[in-house]
């Protein structure tokens, strides 16, 4: 199979992929021209609602758009920015785990619940406590709990929330100075004013874990760090261009947790496997190099006895990084449980 735009009428973008029943639906953010400059944080993101896509035939059959599930407007605590997002299903109904900023600038996580995989769904008043950051990923275990993976560097926010501590504090600085020797950007801090900068050999940010409640609208307990380590049980340090970035994701394979994400400014998708779905999880390798846009966002799903990656790129908006196109394409393992590199094209 070559790779294949799935909605070439419309720009959409971090894919959501999920089975319900004998359809898979497609859960993505929804780009537009919202008139805002690029900048290192992602405001000219400026997406303000959802759309679901499904399909029974990933390949060649048609793609249907099931409308708009969730705009900004209905969401009482969210002023702009309706980044990405999940869904789960659980007793017969369906919960939408979204991103999106509050009226302080500040991203968090919201819940919507709907009867129907293709919604509409409708939001809970309040974001869930003590959830920040982007990139919601769902994942429900074989036991029936469910997990909620989540975070994301720089426009992202994370580092407002988990600052690095001694020996590895980071250095502050006025965001028009150049990097100290030895350390690399970890993004704006929250005053808005100044930049992080973490030594090179500090730990990398993790993303974050945490169980949900059996309503799904809460976290049961503290969310925890997803950490990455290298074949000698060490964390993955901040200036390796494998480190997570952004855009979580955790699949199961023959009993086995892959925990998946972006590197973000190194462009790369890569993954890493462990035994519990709290980690460590060891890293394996890259799954998809550079696409073109800065950005790259995925998910992976087993379908009709297939495994598939669906992420986007900017070719048909002629590079232009926040107007992005869905593609999917096969994925395949070794006989040893890696995964097979994708090549984009």
């Amino acid at each position: 199979m070559k790779p294949r735009y799935l909605f070439p009428s419309d720009y959409m973008a971090d894919p959501s992929a999920n089975v319900f029943g004998d359809r898979l639906y497609i859960y993505p953010s929804h780009d537009r021209e919202g008139g805002v400059a690029f900048d290192d944080d992602g405001g000219h993101f400026q997406m303000k609602d959802y759309h679901v896509l499904s399909l029974t035939d990933v390949e060649n059959g048609e793609v249907t758009d099931h409308g708009v599930i969730l705009d900004e407007d209905q969401v009482a605590w969210v002023e702009k920015q309706m980044w990405d997002n999940d869904v789960v299903e659980k007793n017969g109904k369906y919960y939408l785990v979204f991103s999106a900023k509050d009226h302080n600038g500040e991203f968090h996580l919201g819940v919507a619940i709907a009867d129907r995989p293709e919604g509409p769904f409708k939001p809970q008043e309040q974001p869930i406590r003590g959830a920040y950051s982007i990139d919601p990923c769902v994942f429900k275990d074989d036991d029936g709990e469910i997990y909620c993976y989540y975070g994301g560097l720089w426009g992202g926010q994370l580092q407002w929330h988990v600052p690095l501590k001694a020996p590895f504090a980071p250095v502050m600085q006025p965001d028009t100075e150049s990097a100290p020797a030895g350390h690399v950007d970890i993004g704006h801090a929250s005053d808005k004013k100044t930049e992080l900068w973490a030594p090179a050999d500090a730990p990398a940010l993790s993303s974050f874990v945490a169980r949900m409640s059996d309503d799904v609208l809460q976290f049961t307990e503290a969310p925890r760090p997803v950490v990455i380590v290298d074949g000698q049980g060490q964390p993955l340090k901040a200036s390796d261009p494998h480190r997570f970035f952004e855009a979580s994701w955790m699949h199961k394979y023959r009993g086995k947790y892959y925990f998946s994400y972006s590197t973000g400014d190194s462009h790369l998708l890569c993954y890493a496997i462990g035994d519990s779905p709290y980690g460590p999880f060891t890293y394996q390798g890259v799954i998809l190099d550079p696409v073109v846009g800065w950005t790259t966002h995925h998910s992976i799903v087993e379908y009709k006895g297939q495994w598939y990656l669906f992420y986007h790129d900017c070719v048909p908006s002629n590079d232009v990084t926040h107007l992005r196109s869905l593609k999917v394409q096969q994925l395949f393992y070794n006989e040893d449980g890696t995964i097979q590199k994708v090549v984009n094209e």
